[in-house]
């Protein structure tokens, strides 16, 4: 990243003088591979050591989500994606990582996740009630704490007034993450991961549907570890014009004469403050040279705590008043009003603040190597692409919109398997696909990796049509020359592990244990595939409309094999529990063989893929039992 300077801003903010305001540098996973493997690696070592952190108590306003049953509004976490909620999404990449780190070590690790919600739009209840559901996704009650961060009252931007909903009751929304480090405090979150041994913790939002994508989320919480760092920031370009603020290299000075730097964050409501000018007469580079702040984050726990539990204004970092925010509300008299306001906020990154490293004399090169924080950087797309607003009927803009996100996930799917040698459609710019679909539908479960390097090892070869769709909801998977012309789905009840009674009568998902299996080589898909005419079609959701389609679903620890067949037309093979189903060339047609599994081979299946570590890189053999 190019250093560019403000000397000209100054700014007192907490007794220092801003002299420099410079675009920071650090690790680009993309550029400097090596290392970053070897980061990855640091963070699957440390998974026993991490937490994960979710701020989920934001109102949501822009997505607009309703419940199509009651008409309740709904909160972020529950919108529909992909085929399930965005918070079951979260899980699902977490527990991707918690199968790697099982078939790295052979050990079973459950992170902690600490849930922050709200009482905005039912907030709290709908999330919960999602967890209780879903068995706690079988990692058991315990292993989740929440914390409920507090309302605050709106005020209307044109005359200053509070905006009343009833008499003394005035319009309240949440008040920004900022103050999840007070409450995680206050309430216990911290002791609560120091109890299970966690030292650090990685935060990201639930409407970022990439964050976990390849090495990002596992080599930025692998630096904090390794290094002792107090916080580090997931950056990538910043697209011109967007509503999210940018990572910075802060360049202060304190009243006793010290120099003080520190990677830190201004938000896009602050840019002015800064002197960072916005708009199409900015000056070329002006926005752009800064690195996107996308809130993904690692963080030292003690350090955090030391910060939420000060009795001063530092417990609530990053305090701005954005009152350009649309707010529509009812008054007291049953008047609809649509205004501009907005409430105090605080921001969970600008904790950076209070990490500054101090310095006798001014530092010129490569100070961020020594500073207690840190960043980052990939591509855009394999660390921010959001769901956060709602696409408006005419609307030619995807960016942060369900579609748009979609797109990314595709553009992810594309640059994967396209290193493993299999041909498939480019995807184009996002204007291309405002009135129509995308060129393909591909949705990989995560823990076929969710390091690339370990997906890369069970693809090689072939092709995916355009119009095709694939979803593969099983881990242990091997992909040789398949011709893919049509749709795809293969869905394993057991995709990472079975569940497991524990003594509290909780459903216990154990990693590794009776794993659904599937083989396919030299095989030829041909189907009619999606109905691509449809216009029902929700293709962010996964709601579809099939002509034919070609299903594989695996109960149990069932296996599924196909071996130089072309496989055409409308099928569904289902593999019951403790079987497997082979499918090879017949005279004529195919020769359909089930079996059931060896009795030996019930929790390990008949074959498997092991890992291990060379160096900085994993190696994946499989294994015939």
């Amino acid at each position: 990243m190019q250093n560019i300077s403000w000397a000209h801003q100054r700014h007192d903010v907490k007794e220092c003088q801003i002299l420099g305001i410079n675009a920071p540098n650090g690790l680009n996973l993309s550029e400097d591979t090596e290392y970053a493997s070897q980061a990855a690696l640091w963070g699957i070592e440390g998974l026993p050591d991490l937490g994960e952190i979710y701020p989920l108590g934001g109102s949501a306003d822009r997505l607009g989500l309703v419940d199509p049953n009651t008409g309740e509004c709904l909160p972020a976490a529950m919108l529909p994606y992909c085929g399930r909620t965005l918070l079951e999404g979260l899980i699902r990449d977490l527990q991707a990582r918690e199968f790697l780190y099982f078939k790295l070590y052979g050990k079973q690790c459950i992170t902690p996740v600490a849930i922050m919600t709200s009482s905005a739009k039912n907030n709290h209840k709908h999330v919960t009630s999602l967890c209780e559901r879903l068995s706690w996704f079988g990692r058991g009650r315990s292993t989740f704490q929440f914390f409920e961060q507090p309302l605050v009252p709106v005020v209307g931007a044109e005359e200053g007034q509070w905006l009343v909903t009833k008499p003394f009751s005035p319009l309240s929304k949440p008040g920004g993450h900022g103050v999840i480090w007070k409450l995680a405090h206050d309430k216990g979150i911290f002791t609560w991961f120091y109890c299970q041994g966690r030292k650090g913790a990685t935060v990201r939002q639930v409407s970022n549907v990439v964050a976990a994508t390849d090495l990002t989320l596992l080599a930025l919480a692998g630096i904090g570890l390794r290094q002792g760092k107090k916080l580090g920031f997931a950056s990538c370009k910043r697209i011109l014009g967007a509503t999210e603020g940018v990572n910075v290299l802060m360049e202060k000075k304190s009243l006793d004469g010290n120099w003080e730097y520190g990677v830190s964050c201004i938000e896009y409501t602050e840019f002015d403050k800064f002197g960072i000018t916005t708009g199409p007469l900015a000056p070329k580079g002006l926005q752009t040279e800064f690195p996107a702040n996308t809130n993904i984050l690692y963080i030292d726990l003690p350090s955090a705590e030391l910060v939420g539990s000060s009795k001063s204004e530092t417990s609530l970092p990053g305090m701005v008043l954005n009152t350009r925010k649309p707010i529509v509300y009812t008054d007291q008299f049953g008047r609809r009003h649509s205004v501009s306001g907005g409430r105090l906020e605080c921001t969970m990154q600008n904790i950076a603040d209070n990490y500054s490293n101090s310095y006798s004399s001014r530092c010129y090169n490569d100070v961020e190597d020594k500073l207690d924080t840190y960043i980052v950087y990939n591509e855009r797309r394999r660390v921010t692409s959001s769901a956060k607003k709602k696409r408006r009927h005419g609307d030619k803009s995807l960016h942060q919109t369900p579609d748009g996100a979609l797109l990314d996930i595709l553009r992810n799917a594309h640059d994967l398997l396209s290193q493993c040698d299999i041909r498939l459609p480019e995807i184009e710019a996002n204007e291309n696909y405002v009135d129509s679909g995308p060129p393909f539908l591909i949705l990989l479960h995560p823990a076929l990796g969710p390091l690339w390097e370990v997906t890369k090892q069970k693809f090689y070869g072939g092709s995916i049509s355009e119009g095709s769709e694939l979803q593969i909801e099983v881990a242990e998977f091997f992909w040789r020359n398949v011709q893919l012309n049509g749709s795809l789905i293969i869905i394993s009840e057991n995709v990472m592990g079975s569940m497991k009674i524990n003594e509290n009568g909780e459903s216990i998902l154990h990693y590794g244990q009776r794993c659904g299996r599937c083989k396919l080589q030299n095989v030829k898909v041909l189907n009619k595939g999606i109905d691509w005419t449809c216009g029902e079609n929700i293709y962010w959701k996964h709601d579809v409309q099939r002509s034919e389609v070609l299903q594989i679903i695996l109960h149990g620890n069932a296996e599924f094999e196909a071996t130089d067949v072309v496989l055409q037309g409308n099928h569904v093979f289902e593999v019951p529990d403790g079987y497997k189903l082979k499918i090879t060339p017949g005279s004529p047609g195919l020769a359909i063989k089930l079996d059931p599994i060896d009795q030996d081979m019930m929790e390990s299946g008949s074959w498997h893929w092991d890992y291990k570590i060379e160096g900085s890189h994993i190696q994946l053999e499989l294994v015939e039992s």
